[in-house]
């Protein structure tokens, strides 16, 4: 079974300096159709104006990934992580027993675009932790990239989730499938570009969401960024 989410049909928010799509329920936005997809509870696309951003603010027991589109995310928390987050890299906060945190676009003229993604952990009540790494963009050319999982598999950051993040970038025949459990959920969320999500069309902001089901086949692309979730029920 696979089921297509339209980006037009997501939540959204202008808060002034934020504007947020929410794929989930999410603040002011609640849909009891969309409350997550398996072990997933939040996609936002956020776009931050410029010398604006998150004050401080606290999260528990989430890992929370965020992936940077555009500009840059200047990250600062409870743990002593003072970071910026440019297009290209993966960062993983675990929110475990509670951590404070701020995020701030600091550019005097370029907004920050980017995807802030919350999945449930496997165990509550973890040490809060950090992890930031790089991945090039040739990694992510053609083939679908690891990211993010439970063990750290092939350099990817380390969730404490049953949840794993691959991340591609296709154009024209390139194609890549990936195999999943029939017994879990997948989620394919398009971040930019169209593609072709087992013979469906998506466009930027779409996503699948699939159950039951054995591979995920992405094929012609056009300039297309795309993050593919494998989840449990």
């Amino acid at each position: 079974m696979m089921k297509i989410r339209r980006s037009q049909d997501r939540g959204y928010a202008d808060h002034g300096w934020l504007k947020s799509h929410h794929s989930f329920s999410f603040a002011g936005y609640h849909d009891p159709a969309w409350m997550g997809w398996g072990n997933l509870r939040v996609i936002n696309e956020d776009r931050i104006a410029p010398g604006t951003g998150f004050g401080t603010h606290g999260h528990r027991d989430m890992e929370i990934i965020s992936y940077v589109l555009q500009g840059n995310l200047a990250h600062k928390d409870s743990m002593g992580n003072v970071k910026g987050i440019p297009p290209g890299e993966v960062q993983r906060m675990s929110a475990g027993t509670g951590v404070m945190h701020s995020e701030f676009n600091h550019a005097p003229n370029s907004v920050t675009h980017f995807l802030q993604i919350w999945i449930e952990p496997s165990r509550r009540g973890i040490e809060p932790g950090y992890e930031q790494k790089a991945f090039d963009a040739a990694e992510k050319t053609g083939r679908l990239r690891l990211v993010a999982s439970p063990d750290g598999a092939q350099g990817s950051v380390t969730i404490h989730a049953d949840a794993s993040l691959h991340a591609g970038l296709f154009d024209g025949e390139q194609r890549a499938e990936l195999a999943i459990d029939p017994a879990r959920k997948a989620y394919v969320h398009l971040v930019r570009g169209a593609l072709d999500v087992n013979g469906q069309r998506l466009q930027g902001g779409d996503a699948a969401l699939l159950a039951q089901e054995e591979r995920i086949v992405l094929e012609h692309g056009d300039s297309a960024e795309v993050l593919v979730f494998d989840l449990s029920q």
